[in-house]
């Protein structure tokens, strides 16, 4: 079963997005903070699909968790899909340089729509 990584630390949020990669047929390692996410990840036999990152994190933001992920050859060709509710262009500039591959907004899409584009990266 194709996984996609969630990191993000509002609970609720995160067992509703779990929930639904459920329901569309995928698997989820949740993790609430990125920490916790980069250790997750060591353990794994086989690597996510995809990475579903929130931006604000209570242990580091975005940009640490996709630089921390990058910098290990093994996770650097893990596609990273930020979905945050802060879009200034200065950060969402950052973040796609850093390497994200997408970044959306949690206020312009419903949830069904993000589990979408998190579908395309399980393509293949």
């Amino acid at each position: 079963m194709k996984t996609v990584l969630v990191v993000e630390d509002e609970k609720l949020l995160r067992e509703a997005i779990v929930k639904k990669l459920s329901l569309a047929g995928y698997g989820a390692a949740e993790f609430g903070t990125g920490t916790e996410a980069l250790k997750g990840l060591e353990g794994m036999m086989e690597l996510p699909m995809v990475v579903w990152l929130d931006y604000y994190l209570p242990d580091m933001n975005g940009m640490e968790f996709i630089q921390q992920l990058k910098a290990n050859p093994k996770w650097a060709k893990i596609p990273v899909v930020v979905v945050s509710n802060s879009a200034s262009p200065d950060v969402v500039g950052k973040m796609l340089d850093l390497g994200a591959d997408e970044y959306l907004l949690k206020v312009d899409k419903r949830l069904e729509d993000i589990i979408k584009v998190m579908e395309k990266y399980g393509q293949g």
